[in-house]
């Protein structure tokens, strides 16, 4: 397995000195979705790198869920540790660059550390998500090297994908996201109810920059009457899977019903 630094790892200290980034998400509901992508086209450019491409993240928590429980209750703290890739299963051959995320909130603040390693592509069938795409102690010896130790053993919880349509504001530079097509499927053991490959309806727009106020041109899309929300694509698609199948606003986002 080949493995290339890309962030800096190290101390706590060294941590609370990452670049830091506000993100702002909306949540559309699926007849809106459309309607944002051609407003976005007309307000922002789409970027020179990747303007679209599939993303697929396996969700690292502890056995009692520790991160998803701090996304439920709006924590001021809360991190994320997941193994992201790029492009579509069938695509994939050979070996694949993926990438150890550590993502930090603190408030409304939050700072990203990744490792990139190239691995088989076996690793990342479905089949053998459950071992975690890389040996366990390549996974915590980066986290420690990050200054995050997890309150419990890690373990694969659950594979997100979606696709994503990348934008760049033209007079901030903030970066502009469209995700779609959010798909998942339950990794841990004992906590789905029995649905697979589940899809959550609607969209995402992300809005990330260094303020945490919107640049005039990307407040036209309050037109769409979408609000900021907490939205967290782990929390909606984990919800999918412990909520009982058939009842009201079971695969929607909670608190809202489509």
């Amino acid at each position: 397995m080949t493995v290339q630094l890309y962030s800096v790892p190290g101390s706590k200290k060294l941590r609370d000195i990452l670049p830091q980034r506000f993100e702002r998400k909306f949540y559309l509901s699926p007849s809106k979705v459309g309607f944002a992508y051609g407003l976005l086209r007309q307000i922002c450019p789409l970027a020179d790198e990747y303007p679209n491409e599939q993303i697929n993240s396996l969700y690292f928590d502890t056995v009692d869920l520790d991160q998803l429980e701090r996304s439920y209750s709006g924590d001021y703290r809360k991190d994320k540790v997941r193994i992201r890739w790029y492009g579509k299963d069938e695509s994939l051959h050979g070996e694949q660059p993926v990438f150890l995320e550590l993502k930090s909130r603190r408030g409304f603040a939050s700072t990203k550390q990744r490792l990139k390693l190239l691995v088989p592509v076996q690793n990342l069938t479905p089949d053998n998500l459950n071992k975690g795409i890389i040996p366990r102690h390549i996974l915590m010896d980066t986290l420690a090297r990050f200054g995050y130790f997890p309150p419990g053993l890690l373990q694969p919880v659950i594979k997100i994908s979606y696709w994503r349509y990348r934008f760049s504001e033209m007079i901030s530079g903030q970066r502009v996201a469209l995700d779609y097509h959010i798909r998942s499927t339950m990794i841990m053991p004992g906590l789905s109810n029995g649905a697979m490959g589940l899809e959550l309806p609607g969209g995402v727009i992300e809005i990330k920059g260094q303020v945490i106020e919107l640049p005039k041109t990307l407040r036209e899309t309050r037109i769409l009457d979408i609000d900021w929300t907490r939205f967290s694509k782990y929390a909606a698609c984990m919800d999918s899977y412990i909520e009982a199948p058939g009842t009201i606003g079971w695969l929607s986002p909670s608190g809202r019903i489509i």
